[in-house]
């Protein structure tokens, strides 16, 4: 059984496949009705606009459907039911998980309970490999991915998105540059891990100290839902905004990208710029995504 739970799974051989997939079914290249007749369950304990439509997207472009749990708070959660006796039970309803959950480590636990493979849509401040895989696709869609020099801005602490990037750009030799709000920086133990895997990481107080030295821009947004308390996120909240100005004299070949959604850190004037790149980022979820399901489902 085929588990997509963390990018630190994937060799560079195995993410350049799926890359390849998802090009394959970006050009149309392949069988509307490949699952057709299969089934696949949606359940997310955190909101989700992107990775849940984009997933359902997938699914039927593939000829299968998908069911969901719409509201935790209608389901058998608030009767006490464990996660892991949930997945037994859905399990045996169709032939993939999709999961989104809060805490780190949840899509591994489920994985272990499971009757059906068991993709990881982001687990707390964890993991989110999707994602991941549609971050490096539309940076190859650019340039080739092998030794590029990649900002990463924003919340480095919690932010899934920009702890599984980091971990598969090592496997390209790409060089990271991380700029984070005090308190936000990313991990020791994930900056030690990186080091230990060739990677060279350089810390920033300032964008503006790097902005002009890097191919890709990779922002993400300050997460309130994983804050302690209210006080803690407006401390850092606003702490940095990429606008237009800030982009004079940049790369040529520069891409930004956000995983979504934004708060205020990216200047909607920025949209109109050739450097944006965030909408096609969100776009190519469904083909990535689709060449996932086709890998799982058997």
């Amino acid at each position: 059984m085929y588990h997509i739970i963390s990018i630190r799974d994937f060799e560079r051989r195995e993410l350049d496949y799926m890359l390849d997939k998802a090009e394959e079914f970006d050009g149309r290249a392949c069988d509307p009705r490949a699952l057709e007749g299969k089934l696949l369950a949606l359940l997310f304990f955190e909101p989700s606009t992107r990775t849940r439509m984009s997933f359902e997207a997938a699914m039927a472009r593939l000829g299968g459907r998908s069911i969901s749990m719409d509201n935790v708070e209608a389901s058998s959660v608030v009767k006490g039911e464990t996660l892991a006796d949930t997945i037994r039970v859905v399990s045996g309803y169709v032939d993939a998980i999709v999961l989104r959950h809060p805490k780190e480590g949840a899509a591994r636990m489920a994985s272990e309970f499971s009757g059906v493979p068991v993709i990881n849509a982001g687990d707390g401040a964890g993991q989110h490999p999707s994602q991941t895989l549609l971050d490096l696709y539309t940076i190859r869609q650019s340039m080739p991915i092998d030794g590029i020099d990649l900002g990463l801005l924003g919340d480095l602490r919690y932010g899934r998105t920009a702890h599984s990037l980091a971990y598969a750009l090592s496997l390209y030799g790409a060089k990271l540059h991380v700029i984070a709000p005090n308190g936000l920086e990313l991990p020791a133990g994930i900056v030690s891990e990186l080091d230990e895997r060739g990677m060279e990481v350089v810390e920033y107080e300032d964008v503006n100290d790097i902005i002009r030295e890097i191919d890709v821009l990779y922002v993400t947004r300050i997460q309130r839902e994983r804050f302690p308390d209210t006080a803690s996120y407006f401390k850092v909240a606003s702490s940095y905004r990429i606008t237009p100005d800030l982009l004079a004299d940049v790369r040529q070949h520069l891409i930004i990208l956000h995983p979504l959604p934004r708060a205020g850190e990216i200047d909607p004037g920025v949209d109109r710029l050739p450097y944006a790149r965030y909408f096609e980022q969100s776009r190519n979820g469904v083909p990535v995504r689709m060449a996932l399901l086709h890998e799982v489902i058997r």
